[in-house]
């Protein structure tokens, strides 16, 4: 069954980094089993000789997450396992987090070495004080159409969404409500679960509510937030980002109105922050920090004694009970 909140201190991880990941899971309500099935890559006669382990399965979201913190010499046998899966089970859908996806990770929640990495300013601009408003505007008439003559409310998540929020209810041409909400953030407090540390004031029951956010990445949070307004009895709820990083998704999530996909870069402005700073600029610029250099080993990480593959036996030759070992549809040696 799913590992459930607090699950993990029962669980035994491999490595300190997949304790860091399950914990962000548990934070938020995500059900995982690790390490549940092994996928039979090769074979010497009717003898399986390598399979693939995935660190985690997301049930919820049928999504596989494997995670590799591995120098760079050794990715490219990583990435060459996963290949092959996809080409042998393509029914499967599976995610890999590099290195520099797993240090990122950390870091929106103020964990790691990129938390606290030295930044050199803004790198140069993405989005055009301009071109947001352009947008924002285009949003405001998309919105305005689509819930003509509606009980309308906008919820805004706090904090980096209010420059976007004010921008948008004027944008809007159509009789509407707002309010705000707050939640906790994974590693501030002692609480092992996320939580609304301010709710709605208003009640939201049998309205259409159109929850807005800054930027949208892993959906982690996004997730947790539209079961909190079902729950309230929103006639329906959408969501309206004006930022998406995609490429960052842990499981699919349908972002109706989206402002601009942005690739995976630290963004700021217009609301978004790196370490407190930043948030009034009038545009949207990629920040660089300054990030570990590849060939450091991660902190957290355990040292080189792993084996080649840097996951000990996860990814070679399993024993038979260790997992089912189901034959693909479409055999290859």
């Amino acid at each position: 069954m799913g590992k459930g909140p607090d699950a993990t201190v029962d669980v035994s991880f491999m490595h300190p980094s997949e304790r860091e990941l399950a914990g962000l899971l548990d934070f938020y309500g995500i059900k995982y089993l690790y390490e549940p099935r092994s996928f039979p890559l090769r074979w010497i006669g009717d003898r399986v000789s390598e399979m693939f382990s995935p660190d985690f399965y997301l049930p919820e979201q049928d999504q596989y997450l494997e995670l590799t913190t591995m120098k760079q010499r050794l990715v490219t046998e990583k990435n060459r396992k996963l290949r092959r899966l996809r080409e042998m089970y393509p029914e499967i859908n599976i995610t890999l987090l590099y290195r520099r996806d797993y240090l990122r990770l950390l870091a929106k929640y103020g964990y790691g070495d990129m938390a606290s990495a030295e930044v050199r300013g803004v790198d140069h601009t993405l989005f055009t004080e301009q071109q947001i408003q352009t947008r924002v505007r285009e949003l405001g008439a998309e919105i305005t159409t689509a819930y003509t003559d509606q009980p309308l409310v906008l919820v805004g998540v706090l904090r980096g969404v209010v420059p976007f929020l004010a921008d948008l209810i004027r944008a809007i041409d159509l009789p509407l409500d707002y309010d705000v909400l707050a939640i906790s953030r994974y590693g501030n407090g002692p609480s092992h679960h996320v939580e609304i540390t301010k709710d709605l004031d208003l009640d939201v029951e049998g309205k259409q509510v159109l929850l807005v956010e800054d930027i949208v990445d892993t959906g982690l949070t996004l997730r947790h937030l539209l079961n909190h307004l079902a729950s309230k009895g929103a006639a329906g709820v959408e969501v309206c980002s004006l930022l998406d990083k995609s490429v960052r998704r842990i499981g699919d999530l349908v972002i109706k109105y989206r402002g601009f996909e942005i690739p995976d870069e630290f963004v700021v402005g217009y609301g978004l922050d790196y370490q407190g700073r930043y948030r009034n600029l009038p545009y949207i610029g990629i920040l660089k920090p300054v990030e570990p250099k590849a060939d450091i080993p991660l902190a957290m990480n355990i040292s080189d004694d792993e084996d080649e593959d840097g996951d000990e036996d996860s990814d070679g030759l399993e024993p038979a009970e260790a997992a089912p070992s189901p034959r693909p549809r479409r055999r290859r040696r």
